[in-house]
């Protein structure tokens, strides 16, 4: 197994360290989710709502957004430059040191 250190820093502003597996095809929206991290991800991870939005604070290479990801960023609220959708991110030995903040619940 090859476990991954990635940071999450939730809506309150305290900063979770958490180990992902990153030989088990999940992403990030999964694993806030394993961490009992309120992101909800109601569509499943389909892209299709936007309630795993993250804000990426590193500079590690995981893809650029894809057509539908850039879609339902552009409806969502809270949106930055650096916004990504936490179901569209794989985990991958690439993330290692990574840190994500979880963007802030619809007004």
């Amino acid at each position: 197994m090859s476990d991954i250190n990635i940071t999450v820093i939730d809506r309150e502003g305290v900063s979770h360290k958490l180990i992902a597996p990153s030989d088990m095809n999940m992403n990030l929206m999964e694993v806030c989710k394993s961490y009992e991290l309120p992101v909800e991800g109601i569509c499943g991870g389909m892209a299709m709502c936007a309630s795993c939005q993250v804000y990426v604070h590193t500079n590690n290479h995981f893809g650029e957004r894809n057509d539908d990801e850039e879609a339902m960023l552009d409806d969502a609220y809270n949106v930055k430059p650096n916004s990504r959708l936490g179901c569209q991110i794989s985990i991958t030995t690439e993330l290692e040191g990574a840190e994500f903040e979880l963007a802030p619940e619809e007004p």
